[in-house]
């Protein structure tokens, strides 16, 4: 038909009346329309009753067969267990349309998850795909589009699980070519999104309202994520990794994060409106809303080549970038990031050794790292900006530019606060682990030549510790550096500090000071 129609085409371009025009018109809709399959042609009854899941697979193999299409879902509720995709397929969601996960029914639901070889270097979730709503491996230019709604109900956001449950909403592992734009998902289960080893993945103007994990990027290169809305109380909104999950290391590189915001409301409240508050108690680690976006914390092949630009938090933790299982991140570069409400650090930097990897791995790196513009409201000052490597692995070559932290007063009943800061170097990195720290504004512990430049910490009520602590740190300037001062007699205490100046600061004269044991100013 289509070799048909082009031959037709170029007899009738010789041609100019309105005749020969329509009969143009008419056979391109006709190759339009073959390269449609509608799931309602298949059998699908899109009545919120029907498992809906054979019809759909036999529309998707339609669609393949004949070389590619767009599987169409037209408004109504499609029930369905695993969808499984192929290569030069976009399933096309239309306004009114939902795929809804169902629930299993006995020995009937998902897909099983694939056997697993070695489970022990990343959390289950991240070692299977196929126990899925909609999954596909080793496939190549795929799309799922459209203004429609992916609800997983029947999911479960725990694990692991034998068939037939299943505990993600997408799930890619292996591909390549993927676009994911302008859908909304509901309630995804474990992951929302798990893209594992998947290359060139452009993710547009998604809505996610979920129960644990919005966006996962795993072990892939070339990303685009922008103009997302991911609100996810229970755990990360988008979070980049670079998990063993493939059965060797693989960096996440090349990726870019714009123009999204994250949250830490209940449960579909962002969907519907509301953005309730009430659920915080309610967090499985009970330490809070989470909803950020982060880096790890896989990270055995390690992260480069990232930019974060014109993104809101609100409601939520605060920016996270983490290497503890010998990946190296380096050369990031984050600006433009407005901060509301945040229940942890602001920021936070580690480099640990928790090291689940093969053995012999070394301890990685985090260095080169570029963050600027940041404006923050309401701040827990319990964690302060954490930046943090271990004895003898410093975090090296950061700048901070141009940011501005309001924090909210630490609470009469906090009696706790650290006076030596632990360590905790094999641990899983999460500010709280680390307990009060002693200094409300910033923590900064192992690090390498850092400068903090147009830096302004301000109190919003009482405050007995200092501004800020600096331990085991070498090259460090400060430019313009502004602090509130509340009852303590000191902003800045310095604990075996080498090479330090200090310009331009108002509540200290210039200084450069070469080698301090101990001191506070």
């Amino acid at each position: 038909m289509k070799n048909f129609t082009h031959i037709i085409t170029l007899l009738l371009r010789k041609s100019k009346s309105f005749y020969c025009v329509f009969f143009i018109g008419f056979l391109s809709l006709q190759v339009q329309a073959e390269s449609n399959f509608n799931v309602k042609n298949f059998g699908a009854k899109g009545d919120s009753k029907t498992i809906d899941t054979e019809a759909i697979n036999n529309t998707i193999n339609a669609a393949a067969k004949a070389g590619g299409g767009t599987v169409y879902f037209p408004a109504g509720t499609y029930l369905s267990y695993s969808i499984h995709l192929q290569s030069h397929i976009t399933l096309y969601l239309d306004q009114g349309a939902t795929i809804l996960a169902a629930s299993p029914i006995g020995d009937v639901g998902y897909d099983p998850p694939e056997l697993v070889v070695d489970n022990k270097f990343q959390d289950f979730g991240h070692s299977n795909w196929h126990n899925s709503l909609i999954w596909g491996e080793n496939l190549e230019d795929i799309s799922i589009l459209g203004p429609g709604i992916i609800y997983g109900k029947g999911l479960t956001r725990e694990g692991p699980h034998k068939a037939p449950i299943g505990n993600k909403a997408i799930a890619l592992k292996l591909c390549r070519n993927v676009i994911l734009k302008d859908f909304t998902i509901l309630y995804g289960g474990h992951f929302g999104i798990l893209a594992t080893g998947v290359d060139n993945l452009t993710i547009d103007n998604l809505k996610i309202d979920t129960n644990r994990d919005g966006i996962d990027v795993d072990c892939c290169k070339n990303v685009r994520i922008s103009n997302c809305s991911v609100n996810s109380p229970w755990d990360d909104g988008i979070c980049l990794k670079s998990s063993y999950a493939l059965g060797y290391s693989r960096p996440t590189e090349n990726v870019t994060i714009t123009n999204c915001s994250v949250s830490g409301f209940d449960r579909g409240t962002f969907y519907n409106g509301t953005y309730l508050r009430n659920e915080a108690d309610l967090v499985p680690d009970k330490e809070g809303p989470t909803g950020r976006i982060k880096f790890g914390t896989e990270s055995n092949g390690g992260f480069k080549n990232i930019t974060i630009s014109n993104c809101v938090f609100e409601y939520c933790r605060g920016l996270a970038l983490e290497t503890v299982d010998g990946g190296i991140l380096e050369d990031v570069t984050i600006t433009n990031i407005s901060m509301r409400d945040i229940i942890n650090s602001p920021i936070f930097l580690r480099l640990g050794g928790r090291m689940r990897g093969p053995e012999g791995t070394p301890v990685g790196a985090l260095r080169r790292i570029n963050i600027s513009n940041i404006t923050v409201y309401n701040a827990d000052s319990r964690f302060a900006t954490l930046i943090s490597g271990i004895p003898g692995h410093d975090i090296e070559d950061v700048r901070l530019s141009n940011i501005s932290i309001w924090y909210k007063p630490l609470d009469s009943s906090v009696t706790n606060i650290q006076q030596e800061v632990p360590e905790f170097e094999k641990g899983y990195p999460e500010p709280q682990k680390f307990g009060v720290i002693p200094a409300y504004g910033l923590f900064i512990r192992h690090v390498k030549n850092m400068e903090l430049n147009n830096i302004n910490l301000y109190l919003m009520g009482n405050e007995k510790r200092p501004a800020m602590i600096f331990t085991d740190a070498k090259g460090i300037k400060l430019r313009n550096v502004t602090a509130d001062k509340d009852s303590n007699p000191s902003l800045l205490m310095l604990k075996n500090v080498s090479d330090l100046s200090i310009k331009d600061s108002k509540a200290w004269k210039d200084m450069e000071l070469k080698e301090i044991k101990l001191k506070s100013y």
